[in-house]
């Protein structure tokens, strides 16, 4: 029977990666299809994708998959041409990854409600009447008109970091939150080009989707989002009108894409924009950290953070297992990010 998911420790996958000598690709992509059986079409690609020896994150749902994952580059041929020879990922686009570096250690696959939860139960939502594509020209040509509004589909911590010179923020934490959000802040502005853009698609395909079942008119959808934008201005010569650092959802956490750095350390408030996850493990937090804050705090989020890392290991464990502290966990909020700047500075 074949093994459908990991049986080793995650310390030890990591090492594994980390020891290997061969390049890998990272690719995101995706797609919205009807899969009727979410669960058998989970096993199936489990042990197609493990026999390529792809490590990532995949989500499956009855609307199609979602995938960030690498490949190893002496199989990466041979793995496009698998997905070519299905009629599901036939002619997808693959996202190749603007920075290389370590990104994934382990293969999972999720079955999921949604690919991307959305909050969205009406029947009449439709995801096949989405917005027009624009590539990385026609988004440049069509940001350049007055009557053009750019609306940044992704999470704060996401924004702060990079994005469009042009783009709005919709400031809430979650997507399904933001796509109401997004329709109510642009109420007055139904006969402007609105153009959605995300990370690699997926949530501004949804958006654009969305927009249009609220009545919009004239919405479109970055094709490919920032990576595919940013590798097409690249290869084309094109101006690329992202500033900052493209937040990715990996180990490596960010792709640089300018030399611009935007945000600042939620610590001292110095120029910064490299995540890093609390060393407290009973913490995690996700948060923006400079080199000085980094030595100082040894890596914690806060000075409280910093004092129970020198606990004993018995006393850190039992920390770990606090309910208040497991609702800290990735907790990466606009309001919870700014409070270290002043809980840290106390």
């Amino acid at each position: 029977m074949a093994i459908l998911h990991n049986r080793v420790s995650q310390k030890e996958l990591k090492e594994r990666l980390f020891n290997e000598t061969e390049p890998r690709i990272t690719i995101s992509f995706y797609r919205y299809f009807s899969i009727p059986d979410p669960d058998a079409f989970r096993d199936d690609l489990y042990k197609i994708f493990n026999s390529f020896k792809v490590f990532g994150r995949i989500y499956v749902a009855q609307e199609g998959v979602n995938a960030q994952v690498s490949v190893p580059e002496s199989l990466f041929e041979a793995w496009k041409r698998y997905l070519e020879s299905t009629p599901h990922f036939k002619e997808i686009r693959l996202n190749i990854a603007v920075s290389d570096g370590k990104s994934f250690w382990v293969l999972k696959i999720k079955v999921r409600e949604k690919i991307v939860a959305d909050g969205i139960n009406d029947i009449g939502f439709n995801m096949m009447n989405k917005g027009k594509y624009l590539d990385a020209y026609s988004f440049n040509k069509m940001t350049e008109d007055a009557n053009t509004l750019v609306i940044d589909m992704r999470n704060h911590y996401e924004y702060e970091v990079g994005h469009f010179n042009t783009a709005i923020e919709i400031p809430s934490d979650t997507f399904r939150e933001q796509l109401p959000m997004a329709a109510d802040m642009m109420k007055e502005n139904k006969d402007k080009n609105i153009i959605m853009y995300c990370t690699g698609g997926i949530r501004c395909e949804k958006a654009s989707a969305y927009m249009l079942y609220r009545g919009f008119k004239n919405v479109f959808a970055l094709e490919g989002g920032i990576i595919h934008y940013t590798n097409t201005a690249k290869e084309k010569g094109l101006p690329n009108k992202f500033i900052g650092k493209n937040f990715v959802f990996d180990e490596r956490l960010g792709e640089r894409i300018s030399e611009d750095i935007i945000a600042h350390c939620h610590q001292c408030g110095k120029p910064a924009d490299t995540h890093v996850n609390c060393i407290n493990e009973a913490c995690h937090l996700l948060f923006i950290q400079c080199a000085e804050c980094k030595q100082k705090y040894e890596g914690a989020c806060s000075p409280a953070c910093q004092q129970a890392m020198h606990l004993p290991a018995e006393e850190r464990k039992n920390q770990r297992k606090g309910l208040q502290n497991g609702r800290m966990v990735f907790n990466k909020s606009k309001d919870r990010m700014n409070s270290l700047i002043h809980y840290s500075n106390r």
